[in-house]
């Protein structure tokens, strides 16, 4: 397991750097290797968060949590993980990744505008490139989920077009398909 260690307003500390890479073989269990781990440890004033973000098999999970304690933030998030990964135990262990090279270079960019009212036009504050990697709904809807968004982006395997995946207020999904005319 591939570990990166980021301190943000704080020292760096070997201590939290070895209890965060011993909670986070924990998951090795759910995973098979590659592991690439990239944990964020932050501290603002008495709020200490913990953001994780593991890769592997094409798979990405993402966690975070604040206490005021940096040890239980750690330990807050890696059960959380924990609780994702073993949700999703069988889907993981059976996932293959796409060894496609159709993959689509994507770029998103967020705009603002000041006020409704304002007649000037909006100013891009964000860009972020991405690639999709074909896969199919299920694989999408759990994506999804491990990356707590209320929407994906994908490419379908079957058909090679881009669709997107959403989490409704009732619950349940919806799924935004192109027209094939």
């Amino acid at each position: 397991m591939q570990i990166t260690t980021t301190f943000r307003h704080m020292d760096p500390s070997d201590a939290l750097k070895s209890y965060t890479e011993e909670k986070l073989e924990r998951v090795k269990k759910y995973i098979d290797e590659p592991i690439v781990a990239q944990v964020f440890l932050t501290v603002e004033k008495i709020r200490h968060s913990a953001d994780v973000t593991i890769t592997a098999k094409g798979i990405t999970i993402k966690a975070a949590e604040e206490t005021n304690d940096m040890y239980a933030a750690i330990d807050a998030v890696v059960d959380k993980i924990e609780r994702q990964l073993r949700r999703y135990k069988e889907r993981i262990k059976a996932h293959k990744p796409s060894t496609d090279t159709r993959e689509r270079i994507v770029q998103k960019s967020i705009v603002e505008a000041e006020s409704i009212e304002q007649q000037k036009e909006p100013v891009i504050i964000r860009t972020k490139t991405f690639s999709l990697k074909p896969m199919s709904v299920e694989e999408a809807v759990m994506q999804m989920d491990l990356l707590h968004k209320d929407f994906l982006v994908y490419t379908e395997a079957a058909t090679e077009n881009i669709n997107v995946i959403y989490r409704r207020k009732d619950g349940n999904y919806g799924l935004i398909e192109p027209n094939k005319e």
